[in-house]
């Protein structure tokens, strides 16, 4: 009796493990689609697009270098002001080395490079981190931390 109680709790424990693999796996997949659409919006100079995948909220936190902007507004300002400005391109984007870290069901810590390409022949690059939170109506950025260089 003891050998089937034990036999039950290890295909128990296996099971759930599975369930919450499986759960992490769809997250992965989702989180990773939601940096392909961005890179596609940047990529085809789409500045409202690339800003679907942060959270719409005066909460959302970006920082660069040593500045630090809240909000969902003041983030698309901001690359307006920096990629659409006068005399400002918005290049080729493109991330790298993506590690997507799940934290539990609606909670995820990104890490990864980008890398653009621009007109000039620039290459400005670095990395950022990223925490996703899982809304109703999907995963999305709620914190994005970025330093690069040109």
């Amino acid at each position: 009796m003891r050998d089937l109680v034990l036999l039950v709790g290890v295909i128990a424990t296996l099971a759930i493990s599975g369930v919450g693999q499986d759960a992490g796996d769809g997250a992965r997949v989702a989180i990773r689609k939601v940096l392909e659409e961005q890179q596609a919006a940047w990529n085809r100079q789409d500045l409202e697009g690339f800003m679907a995948g942060y959270w719409n909220s005066a909460e959302l936190t970006f920082f660069s270098g040593a500045h630090e902007s809240k909000g969902w507004q003041a983030a698309l300002d901001r690359y307006k002001k920096s990629y659409q400005g006068a005399g400002h391109e918005m290049g080729k984007l493109e991330f790298r080395n993506l590690r997507i870290e799940i934290l539990g069901p609606e909670a995820a810590f990104v890490r990864g490079e980008f890398h653009l390409t621009m007109p000039d022949g620039k290459t400005p690059h670095g990395l950022f981190t990223l925490v996703f939170r899982k809304f109703p109506e999907g995963w999305k950025i709620v914190h994005d931390h970025s330093a690069g260089e040109e």
